[in-house]
């Protein structure tokens, strides 16, 4: 299943209920489970963003909504990249011309 990973941020709401925002996480890892994704880990980070996730997704369009359905709830941002193995780097730079 392709890997995801998603930059959040805080937004002011969400800094402001800070201490519900393990709650979120057990709300976001069932959100994401019912859309047929994982949250596979969950990172507190320090610098331009607030939390880190790395999701397994059946797709983007699962990713879409599970990213559009968090950030609807006014607590976070978020920015999701998708990412390659390093058995799947090797081979996309193996299939090169």
């Amino acid at each position: 299943m392709p890997t995801y990973i998603s930059l959040f941020r805080l937004t002011q709401q969400g800094i402001e209920n800070i201490k519900e925002s393990p709650s979120r996480l057990d709300a976001a890892k069932k959100l994401a489970q019912s859309m047929g994704a994982e949250i596979k880990a969950f990172y507190l980070v320090i610098g331009q963003y607030d939390f880190v996730v790395v999701l397994e997704a059946p797709n983007e369009e699962t990713v879409a909504k599970f990213a559009l359905a968090s950030g609807a709830k006014g607590n976070v941002r978020s920015e999701t990249l998708r990412a390659f193995s390093e058995a799947d780097y090797r081979k996309i730079i193996g299939a090169l011309p």
